[in-house]
């Protein structure tokens, strides 16, 4: 009988040795075509072993990969793209911000690395990289799409505010509403507007129904602001 339950065992483990086996031959292989400068064949293994085990994978980019190479800059970016399909934003943040430290002004980097902020709820983090995308490529349609949304909803919120505070005053004197008009002023000044500019860049590459909407809002907006 124990030599039965040990064999048993021992068939269950051996798909975890094949494993393990295998992840360490591609990763010589992946050796080899490094040191043979066959960067695109170290890249097509790399990518295999990744989807044998990716924290192997990573450990030896880690370890074993000279981050001063070019070719460390094609396995970070595989890394990166593999976490962020397994929506490991944590993980794909971290290999993005390695891929930004090599090349700051790269939008194929910034653009996934300020998406991962957004996911892992750092929006202000995310404001600023998307600001510095349009910095480089004014007619970026992701940052667009973002900054659009986010002065929108940032505006909202001030104006709703602004509304608010306003109410409470029973009878408010000329200097009170002269505040409230200047405030709603400011608040299209440095939001609704910002949100247009955005929104109406968006359109022009996607003829999105939600972004029209939204600018339709802004121009009512306009009018009671300006009126």
């Amino acid at each position: 009988m124990r030599a039965l339950t040990i064999f048993f065992l021992s068939l269950f483990s051996l798909p975890l040795m094949l494993n393990a086996q295998s992840v360490d031959e591609m990763l010589q292989k992946v050796s080899a075509a490094i040191e043979a400068g066959q960067h695109g064949q170290a890249v097509s293994y790399f990518r295999q072993t990744i989807s044998l085990n990716m924290d192997r994978t990573e450990m030896y980019y880690w370890t074993n990969v000279d981050k001063s190479s070019e070719i460390s800059v094609n396995l970070a970016n595989e890394l990166a793209i593999a976490y962020k399909k397994k929506r490991n934003y944590d993980k794909a943040y971290l290999f993005y911000k390695e891929l930004l430290q090599k090349a700051p002004n790269n939008v194929d980097y910034l653009e996934p690395c300020a998406e991962m902020q957004v996911c892992r709820g750092q929006e202000k983090d995310a404001l600023r990289m998307y600001e510095k995308i349009l910095q480089l490529d004014a007619d970026n349609l992701a940052a667009n799409i973002f900054l659009g949304n986010y002065y929108y909803l940032m505006a909202e919120r001030e104006k709703k505010q602004l509304e608010t505070d306003y109410k409470k005053i029973s009878s408010p004197t000329k200097m009170q509403y002269a505040r409230y008009r200047d405030g709603l002023s400011k608040v299209f000044a440095t939001g609704y507007e910002k949100a247009r500019d955005s929104l109406q860049k968006v359109i022009l590459r996607f003829p999105s129904t939600e972004a029209q909407k939204t600018l339709d809002k802004i121009l009512r907006i306009e009018k009671e602001v300006k009126r």
